[in-house]
């Protein structure tokens, strides 16, 4: 027992002698065991905390996209009114994007004052339908009935109306893209507008 504690004791005193070795190195020393030179230190603060205080402004400024839907892998805030085309991002709550609100980025195709027609035609999925989605007669996209996973989807069946002042289509042009298709026009005061970086 005695002897369990005098190692124990000795392992202790000896990661105590390694951490004063390695502070010394930390504050610029050339080795283990060298005398710490302070200004190599102030040196690498010099270098590290400008780069650490930049990527701490940087990163919430900009936003990974993880789809195929948008032509950007990263996007930044950019604010001012949205046009038509536009890159906008806001937070969607819906059962089929997970049980917690995700960050969506998605183009401004249909605005306020715009008319939208949508068509239901007969599904390839028999016993359903789908939505043709057009803005001021121009194609938007066509809904499905189910997800890639399976999930049972439901479209947006506005019939022809024309866009509210306070309301914006968005959507892409990709055909899995799950957009205004689905959950109908996002309120504008929920859209930020957002630019391509890459």
């Amino acid at each position: 027992m005695l002897k369990l504690a005098w190692l124990a004791g000795s392992r202790v005193y000896q990661a105590f002698g390694d951490i004063t070795l390695r502070a010394a190195v930390a504050l610029g020393a050339s080795g283990l065991g060298q005398p710490a030179r302070p200004m190599q230190l102030f040196k690498a603060y010099g270098i590290v905390l400008p780069i650490g205080l930049f990527a701490w402004w940087a990163v919430p400024q900009i936003t990974l996209v993880m789809t195929p839907s948008i032509d950007a892998w990263v996007v930044h805030r950019s604010p001012g009114p949205i046009h038509r085309g536009d890159l906008v991002s806001f937070t969607l709550v819906h059962p089929l994007a997970g049980p917690k609100p995700i960050s969506v980025t998605k183009y401004a195709l249909c605005l306020p004052g715009d008319r939208i027609d949508m068509i239901e035609q007969p599904s390839a999925t028999k016993g359903t339908f789908d939505g043709v989605y057009f803005c001021n007669g121009k194609r938007l996209g066509q809904s499905k009935p189910r997800s890639r996973s399976g999930k049972p989807l439901t479209h947006w069946q506005p019939g022809t109306v024309i866009m509210p002042a306070d309301a914006i289509f968005v959507g892409s042009s990709y055909k899995d893209g799950f957009d205004s298709r689905y959950y109908g026009p996002v309120e504008i005061d929920r859209l930020t507008r957002m630019e391509k970086l890459l």
